[in-house]
C-alpha cells in the first residue's frame, strides 16, 4: 500500500523548531489540560464539602477512594492512548497519513470496548472493591460503593476524552485538549449543583441551582450526584472533538475502520501492555497507601485520618497529571523526533521536558505548602484533619519535583519504544522497594502515619534516581516501534 505523504507547520516545528521554546509552547498546554482533567475532581469536592457535616466528610473520604480505584481504569486505557501517540508521532515523522489515520481511529473503538467492560466489572463488584480490598468501613463504605458504581460504570467517557486528546497531541495539537478540558469543568460545575443539591438547602454561591433542579424534578443526589455530572459533562464534550478527529484523520476517504485490523491491533497491544501495566502498578501502590491507612489508621466512627489523606490524593493528583501531561510532551516528542531519524534531538527533547516539569513541581510543593491550609478548609472544618493533611503535604511536597521528573523520562522512554524498560524499572522499584518498604514501617514496625510518608519520599526519590542512570544510557532511546 502506497504511503500518503504530509508535512504541515505543525510537525515541521517539533521536527525542526528551537527546542527549548517548542518544548515549552508544547508542552505548557498539555500541562494546563491536565491541571483541568484534575479541576473535574476538585469541583466535586468543593460541592460535596458544602454539604452538612455529618456527611461531607464521609462523602470526601469515599470520592477519595473511588477517583484512584477510576483511576486505575484510567490507567488501564492510557496504557492505549500512549502507545497510540507513539505509532502515530512516528508515523507523522515518516510523513505517512494514512497509517495514521488507520491507527488513531481504529484505537478509539478498541478503547470504547475496554471502558464498557471495566465499567461493568466496577457496577457489579463495588462493595467488593471499597470495603473488602481498600478498608472503607461504615457510611464511607455505603457512599463510596454508590459513587464507585457511577463513575467507574460509565468510564467509558473518560476512556475517550483521553484516547481523543492523546491523538490530537500525536498530530501536534496541543491546545485542543485544554479547550476539551475547560467546557468540560464548566458543564461538570453546573451539573453537580443541580444534581448534588437537588432542590434541597444550598450554599449562597449556588443558590441558583435548586430553582433549576425544582423545575425539572431533579433529586438531591448528594455524592452520587456528583458522579453523574462528571459522567454526563464528559461525554457531551467528546462529540465535537470526535467529530474534529473523524474529519482531520479523514478517515472515510482513506478508510480507516472503528476497529483497528489485526496487524495495527498487534503493534498497539505491543507497546499497550507493557505501559498501562507500568501505570497500573503505579496506581497500584497509591491503592496500597489507601488500604494501609484505612486498615491500620481509622475506625468505623473514625476517618479523620483517611479524610485528610483523601484531601492530600486530590493535591497529590494534580502532580501525577501535570507530570503526565509533561510527559505526554516527551513522549510526542521523541517519538516525531526517531520517527525521523534524530536521535540526538529526541534525548535532549526528554531531558528539556524533565527539567521544565522540575520547575513545575517544585512550584506546586510550594504552593501546597504555604497555601494548603487555605485549600484544606475550602473542604473541611476540621481542624485535627487539617493537621494531618499539613504533615502529609510538608513531609512529601518536596519531593514531587523527583516524582514528576521520574514520570516524564519514563514516558519519554515510550515515546522512543522502550515500552517494556519502562515497565521493568517500575515494576522492581514498586514490588520490591515500595510494597516491603510500606508493609514494613505499618503492619511490621506500627510506626504511625509519618513513617508511611516518610517511605514515600523515599521511593519517590529513588524512582527519579534509577530513571536518569537508565536514560543517559544510549541503547535506551534505539529501540523504536518503526
Amino acid at each position: 500500500m502506497a504511503e500518503v505523504t504530509i508535512s504541515d507547520p505543525a510537525r515541521d516545528r517539533l521536527l525542526h523548531g528551537p527546542l527549548a521554546l517548542t518544548v515549552l509552547r508544547f508542552g505548557a498546554p498539555l500541562a494546563a489540560a491536565m491541571v483541568l482533567q484534575v479541576v473535574f475532581n476538585l469541583v466535586d469536592q468543593y460541592i460535596i464539602a458544602r454539604l452538612p457535616p455529618a456527611l461531607s466528610d464521609a462523602s470526601l473520604d469515599a470520592l477519595g477512594i473511588c477517583d484512584m480505584v477510576a483511576a486505575l481504569g484510567t490507567i488501564l486505557s492510557y496504557g492505549v492512548s500512549s502507545a497510540t501517540a507513539t505509532l502515530v508521532a512516528q508515523a507523522r515523522g515518516r510523513g505517512d497519513r494514512r497509517e495514521v489515520a488507520e491507527i488513531a481511529w481504529g484505537s478509539v473503538g478498541l478503547v470504547t470496548l475496554m471502558g464498557l467492560a471495566f465499567g461493568a466489572v466496577a457496577i457489579l463488584g463495588a462493595d467488593v472493591i471499597v470495603h473488602h480490598l481498600l478498608g472503607a468501613k461504615g457510611l464511607v463504605r455505603e457512599l463510596a460503593g454508590a459513587y464507585l458504581r457511577v463513575i467507574v460504570g460509565g468510564i467509558v467517557t473518560v476512556f475517550l476524552m483521553f484516547q481523543v486528546t492523546a491523538v490530537q497531541r500525536a498530530m501536534g495539537q496541543s491546545k485542543l485538549p485544554l479547550a476539551v478540558f475547560a467546557a468540560g469543568n464548566v458543564l461538570n460545575l453546573f451539573l453537580a449543583v443541580l444534581l448534588v443539591y437537588g432542590d434541597g438547602p444550598a450554599p449562597t454561591l449556588f443558590a441558583w441551582g435548586p430553582p433549576i433542579a425544582r423545575a425539572f424534578g431533579l433529586p438531591r443526589w448528594g455524592v452520587v450526584g456528583a458522579a453523574w455530572a462528571t459522567v454526563i459533562a464528559r461525554a457531551v464534550v467528546m462529540v465535537p472533538p470526535l467529530w474534529l478527529l473523524h474529519r482531520t484523520l479523514r478517515v472515510s476517504e482513506l478508510g480507516a475502520r472503528l476497529l483497528p485490523s489485526r496487524p495495527v491491533m498487534r503493534r498497539i497491544v505491543a507497546l499497550a501492555w507493557p505501559t498501562s501495566t507500568q501505570f497500573s502498578v503505579r496506581i497500584a501502590a497509591v491503592l496500597l497507601v489507601i488500604a494501609l491507612v484505612h486498615h491500620f489508621f481509622t475506625t468505623p466512627g473514625n476517618s479523620d485520618a483517611g479524610t485528610a489523606y483523601a484531601l492530600c490524593l486530590r493535591m497529590e493528583t494534580m502532580a501525577l497529571f501535570v507530570s503526565m501531561g509533561w510527559g505526554g510532551a516527551a513522549q510526542t516528542l521523541v517519538g516525531t523526533n526517531i520517527g525521523a531519524g534524530l536521535f540526538d534531538r529526541a534525548r535532549r527533547a526528554a531531558w528539556i521536558t524533565g527539567a521544565y516539569n522540575v520547575l513545575t513541581m517544585l512550584g506546586l510543593a510550594a504552593l501546597f505548602i504555604g497555601q494548603g491550609e487555605r485549600f484544606l478548609r475550602f473542604f473541611t472544618t476540621q481542624d485535627v484533619i487539617v493537621r494531618r493533611a499539613q504533615d502529609y503535604l510538608a513531609v512529601v511536597g518536596p519531593s514531587y519535583a523527583a516524582f514528576g521528573f521520574a514520570i516524564v523520562l519514563g514516558n519519554a522512554l515510550v515515546g522512543a519504544g522502550s515500552t517494556r524498560l519502562a515497565l521493568r524499572i517500575d515494576l522492581v522499584l514498586v514490588l520490591l522497594v515500595q510494597f516491603p518498604l510500606m508493609l514494613a514501617v505499618t503492619a511490621a514496625l506500627r510506626l504511625p502515619p509519618s513513617g508511611l510518608w516518610a517511605a514515600v519520599v523515599a521511593v519517590n526519590i529513588v524512582s527519579a534516581v534509577v530513571y536518569t542512570l537508565v536514560a543517559r544510557k544510549e541503547s535506551s532511546w534505539h529501540s523504536s516501534t518503526a
